[in-house]
């Protein structure tokens, strides 16, 4: 092996470390807000939540949670929330293009690409957007009592529309066309000019990987209103299926079984509500 190999598998190895590593910092930090979230005794409420005592006819005591309009700071703590999830989910499945722009950036022949890091950050760059939609989405249902202190649906008819919704999107040929964008690392660069050789244009190339891969997920990520934004089960699930889609050869078929599953699931949740 030449010492230019040795140093191009180094990198490699590097940017795969630092992939990693973004991803288990954002999952432990999933996992703590998760199980501070369920202890109420010990820990604040959700931002636009206050707790408050019910006395009941035996005299019982019982927290219930009363909803005020968010504060700056407390959207600012949920679009936090939103932006280490969508870290935690989407990363790795991004990993595979970013590791492609490593490596053929630092074997490029008159002088090394942008950084593979630029890249990295216009993809996550694209994300923060999401999260910011998100959150403000959070504050809408939250306002709405529509969500429990764990973030799920408190309504089954909103909990059956949006599976059906997210199932039938799964069918849509704009869901194929952005799953397309993500599975052909190589084909995606060559579609969108190519490697870039300075920073912006590198990060705006990831910026718009990640708009193709939010075109591809979003639907399921608001699944996340459903079965509880802060329900790791429910939240690695999710980032199951995303990859899935990604790595199977067909994961246009992964996709419609998906689809077929959400839009059962959704008639099951709207017809018990409404069996009440």
């Amino acid at each position: 092996m030449s010492a230019l190999e040795a140093i191009l598998r180094r990198d490699r190895y590097a940017v795969l470390g630092a992939l990693l590593l973004l991803t288990a910092l954002a999952w432990a930090y999933l996992f703590w807000l998760a199980q501070h979230m369920a202890m109420p005794t010990a820990a604040p409420p959700m931002p636009g939540m206050d707790m408050s005592m019910d006395m009941g006819p035996q005299m019982g005591i019982a927290m219930t949670p009363a909803f005020h309009p968010w504060s700056s700071t407390e959207l600012f703590f949920s679009f936090v929330m939103w932006w280490v999830m969508m870290t935690a989910m989407m990363l790795p499945t991004a990993a595979p293009m970013v590791l492609l722009y490593a490596r053929v950036g630092r074997q490029a022949e008159h002088q090394p690409f942008a950084a593979s890091a630029w890249f990295a950050g216009g993809y996550l760059l694209a994300w923060m957007i999401f999260s910011l939609l998100a959150a403000l989405l959070q504050a809408g249902l939250i306002r709405a009592a529509l969500l429990t202190p764990m973030l799920a649906s408190t309504s089954h008819v909103m909990g059956g529309a949006v599976l059906i919704a997210a199932g039938a999107y799964q069918w849509s040929s704009w869901k194929y066309r952005c799953l397309a964008g993500c599975r052909a690392p190589l084909a995606f660069i060559q579609q969108h000019g190519g490697f870039k050789w300075r920073p912006l244009p590198a990060l705006g190339l990831g910026l718009r990987h990640g708009l193709y891969c939010i075109g591809c997920c979003w639907a399921l990520m608001l699944l996340l209103f459903v079965g509880g934004v802060m329900n790791i089960a429910w939240i690695a699930g999710l980032a199951v299926l995303v990859l899935l889609e990604k790595v199977f050869t067909d994961g246009r078929h992964v996709s419609r079984l998906i689809g077929l599953m959400l839009i059962a699931g959704g008639l099951v949740l709207a017809g018990d509500a409404a069996m009440v």
